[in-house]
């Protein structure tokens, strides 16, 4: 078998530098991005595993009564612990011990931020491993780039954390069939208890595991037999990758998946210490039999089945900025072209009758044609494409609920950006070689002297930085401008595909949900509510519009409440399913026209109300 090439110590810097400058990003830019509705649940939930870890330290005997478990660890249930976890320690170490934060709330996201850094560094190791540098470094930064994830990785929530734990998964099942040993079946099976125990998105990857080695086998046998039937054994033995040991690798990091994953998830969560199969049968039971929330989709308004099917695909168009998609298709179309085209041929030449002049000038001409793949034993682009396919898979049942919008599949953008940056680095490659001929043309036609010059340019100019340079940043530059400028209004960016923001609005995708956008109003509160005065905060969580007030973004004095009538403002975050909270607000108020709009490009996204009379 055909190891992997050792990373150089350079692409160790390079990816803690990209998760590095992506952390101080997101920490740059999470000031004016309001709370998200779920946020304020875990900031709860948060709180109260914080509460038992520093019972643990002082009194572990009682701590660790099974009462006293059920007390902290039964608050939000619903998900695992391993996140909020983080989320308790970064506060009381990080904020209430140190004081390394200016404000709460970010305590709280600062262990999501720094999981989305280790992301993009892993995207660029693996790019640069499977691929070249340049693959890895253009894939992290597409990724990193991409506007909905990028909201999604300021937050205290799972979305981003179980993007990184279940790329990381899959990338220690593919060192495991590329390199020797034990070490990365076991951090496999490492792997996938912390995704486990991360979000239930995890549940996707012994899908995709097992489907890449029966794949893996499948192509394995079409290609052996092929060239058995028709050509030397030394050309079976190079088409039938040597095994060390005679086992299938695979099966140690799907063993390790079965044993150590349940393992690790059991450990790291002490909700189901007790009752254990009872209690995984009621979380397993909650997200199989979710209740379906509302969410807007081309003017209708979707909340129970049959949901679009053609949600997942249009919105990933409509999001995703389109040189990132142009790039992923290009690449994935470039893997078909390189993986399956020859063992599809090899199984043709199988099939086909070994007599006939016509059977055997065919044959003739694919073995002409094509040649076998160069040698990958892990099954690489095998890999990223199933990753995606089976994560997108799930839309095409009319009863996967669309509530989340695009964070539901975001565990597939790693793998979409890891498609592009190879067909990047192919693009550089022959551009490189165009340049080269190019030169090599003129140098023909022009004089010996001219020659010579054109020679030296020639070897000199191609294999320089200048060309990827500059193709890198005509890549780049949309998706970081796009980026940058949706923020903080990331659930109502759509892509120039659409027509932006203004676009998606007149073809009515959702503008905005989670009630977050509250944060783009709290200048707007701080100047014109009165001392004491009241706020109806509409779809923000109580507990998010407090971390408002804990971090000193809100005036203390302004109170939230539940209720239109009665208040001195009144909050209305858009959402089609929404519209009768504005309505309530011209009645109690006597007026149809907010006394202020916010929202990205002129599309009204969230309007306060004010009610004059008081």
């Amino acid at each position: 078998m055909k190891r992997s090439a050792p990373l150089a110590p350079a692409d160790g810097l390079i990816a803690l530098a990209f998760a590095a400058a992506y952390v101080a990003l997101l920490l740059a830019t999470a000031g004016d991005l309001g709370y998200a509705r779920d946020e304020g649940f875990y900031f709860f939930a948060a709180d109260r595993y914080g509460a038992w870890f520093q019972a643990l330290l002082e009194a572990p005997r009682a701590a660790l009564d099974p009462r006293s478990v059920d007390a902290a660890w039964s608050v939000n249930h619903e998900h695992p612990g391993l996140i909020k976890s983080l989320f308790a320690l970064s506060n009381l170490v990080l904020h209430k011990r140190l004081g390394l934060f200016a404000m709460e709330g970010t305590s709280y996201r600062f262990p999501a931020m720094v999981l989305s850094g280790v992301g993009v560094a892993l995207v660029y190791l693996w790019g640069t491993q499977a691929r070249d540098r340049l693959a890895g470094a253009s894939a992290a930064v597409l990724f990193a780039m991409l506007p909905r994830y990028f909201y999604q990785a300021h937050l205290a929530c799972f979305d981003a954390p179980i993007v990184t734990v279940w790329a990381l998964c899959a990338y220690a099942y593919w060192r495991s069939l590329r390199d020797g040993g034990a070490l990365w079946p076991v951090l496999t099976g490492v792997a996938f208890g912390l995704a486990l125990d991360t979000k239930h998105n995890s549940w996707f990857l012994p899908i995709v595991c097992v489907s890449h080695a029966v794949g893996m086998e499948l192509r394995d046998r079409i290609v052996a037999r092929a060239i058995a039937a028709r050509a030397a054994p030394a050309a079976v033995a190079a088409a039938s990758p040597a095994r060390p040991g005679g086992v299938r690798r695979p099966l140690a990091a799907l063993a390790a998946m079965a044993t150590i994953g349940p393992l690790v998830f059991y450990a790291l969560w002490p909700w189901i210490w007790r009752d254990t199969l009872p209690r995984l049968r009621e979380y397993a039971s909650f997200h199989l039999n979710h209740e379906y929330y509302n969410m807007e989709f081309l003017g209708r308004n979707y909340w129970t089945p049959p949901m679009p099917r053609t949600y997942a695909p249009v919105m990933t168009a409509a999001t995703v900025p389109v040189v990132t998609l142009v790039l992923f298709v290009a690449g994935l179309c470039a893997a078909a072209r390189e993986r399956l085209l020859y063992p599809l041929a090899c199984a043709a030449a199988r099939l086909a009758p070994g007599g006939g002049r016509l059977a055997l000038a065919a044959e003739r001409a694919l073995a002409a044609r094509l040649r076998p793949p160069a040698d990958d034993p892990g099954g690489t682009a095998l890999l990223w494409f199933l990753a995606i396919a089976a994560v997108y898979g799930a839309w095409l049942s009319p009863s996967t609920p669309i509530f989340g919008g695009t964070k539901h599949w975001m565990t597939a953008y790693p793998f979409i950006a890891l498609f592009a940056g190879s067909a990047f680095s192919g693009a550089v490659r022959r551009a490189r070689a165009g340049l080269r001929a190019l030169l090599l043309s003129r140098r023909a036609r022009g004089s010996r002297a001219r020659a010579g010059a054109n020679t030296a340019r020639a070897a000199a100019l191609p294999r320089g930085p200048l060309v990827p340079a500059l193709l890198g940043a005509a890549v780049v530059a949309a998706p970081i401008a796009e980026t940058l400028h949706a923020h903080p209004w990331a659930l109502s960016s759509y892509t120039p595909l659409v027509g932006g923001a203004p676009g998606a609005a007149n073809l009515g995708l959702n503008r905005t949900f989670w009630g977050y956008t509250t944060g783009a109003v709290v200048a707007y509160l701080n100047e014109h509510v009165p001392p004491r005065g009241t706020v109806y905060i509409h779809d923000t969580a109580g507990p998010a519009w407090e971390m408002l007030l804990r971090d000193g973004r809100l005036r203390e004095d302004i109170r939230g409440v539940g209720a239109v009538a009665g208040a001195d403002f009144a909050l209305y975050h858009h959402e089609k399913h929404m519209l009768g909270q504005a309505y309530q607000a011209w009645v109690a108020f006597g007026t149809t026209s907010p006394d202020h709009i916010a929202g990205p490009d002129g599309v009204p996204v969230i309007l306060v109300y004010r009610n004059r009379a008081r």
